[in-house]
């Protein structure tokens, strides 16, 4: 389902959990937070550095109805 309208984050692939399916919209790219931070941290980021980038440049970055999206795991 990934095609060339779907918006990744580069370098991130690995983080990809799932595609989400929204009724009447096209289909985003859903990515593990944890893994996501965890790839910061082992970037070189602190912990808070790391929670501080995600939310502003990755949370907080709207580009579009194909943003992607993040899931917090339970288990």
């Amino acid at each position: 389902m990934i095609d060339e309208q779907t918006m990744l984050m580069d370098g991130y692939d690995d983080c990809i959990i799932g595609i989400v399916e929204r009724f009447n919209q096209q289909p985003i790219v859903c990515y593990d937070k944890t893994k996501v931070l965890m790839k910061l941290h082992e970037g070189g980021l602190s912990p808070e550095q790391a929670m501080e980038y995600f939310e502003f440049n990755q949370l907080g970055a709207w580009v579009g109805d194909s943003t992607p999206c993040f899931i917090t795991t339970t288990n």
